[in-house]
C-alpha cells in the first residue's frame, strides 16, 4: 500500500482509549535523582543523599560560583530538604483531594462593564502616521508593498 494510502487507512481506523482496572493508591515514591544521589538517606532506604560531587555538578550545571564553605553549607541544606521530602512521602494523603492553589485566590480585576471608548479623532492623535480612521504601521511580513 502507498504510503499516503497507509496514513489515510490509519487515520480512518476507530481508536479506543486504553482501560486500566482501578489500582488501589499506594505511596508514591520520592523522584529520582537521575545521575546524582550517593549514599542512601538514614530516613527511609532507597532515598539517596546527594554527594559533594553532586552539589559541585548542579553548583556548575547553574553556573554558580561557589566557596568552598557555600559548597558543604549547600551540601547539608539540598539534604535536608531531601530527608524532610522522603518524610512527606510516608503520609497517608489517599483522602486528601489535589491541590492545584495552595492559598485562595481572588479576582483583583475590575468588573466587565462596557464604557464609552475613545473618539476616533482621540485615538488617533498622536500616531505617527495614519489613513483615514486606520494606523499605519510598517509591514512586517512580505517584504515592500505588501498589504
Amino acid at each position: 500500500m502507498p504510503p499516503a494510502r497507509a496514513f489515510r487507512a490509519a487515520a480512518k481506523a476507530p481508536t479506543r482509549a486504553p482501560t486500566r482496572p482501578p489500582t488501589k493508591a499506594r505511596p508514591r515514591a520520592p523522584p529520582s535523582l537521575g545521575r546524582l544521589g550517593g549514599a542512601l538517606s538514614g530516613i527511609i532506604p532507597g532515598m539517596a543523599n546527594l554527594t559533594r560531587a553532586d552539589v559541585e555538578h548542579v553548583a556548575h550545571l547553574a553556573r554558580l560560583g561557589l566557596s568552598e564553605d557555600e559548597m558543604s553549607r549547600l551540601e547539608g541544606q539540598l539534604n535536608h530538604i531531601l530527608d524532610q521530602y522522603a518524610v512527606l512521602t510516608t503520609l497517608d494523603t489517599e483522602h486528601i483531594a489535589p491541590t492545584a492553589q495552595t492559598i485562595e485566590l481572588m479576582n483583583i480585576l475590575r468588573d466587565d462593564a462596557v464604557q464609552p471608548s475613545l473618539a476616533v479623532e482621540d485615538a488617533l492623535a498622536n500616531a505617527p502616521e495614519r489613513s483615514g480612521s486606520h494606523f499605519v504601521v510598517p509591514a512586517i511580513l512580505g517584504g515592500e508593498g505588501a498589504a
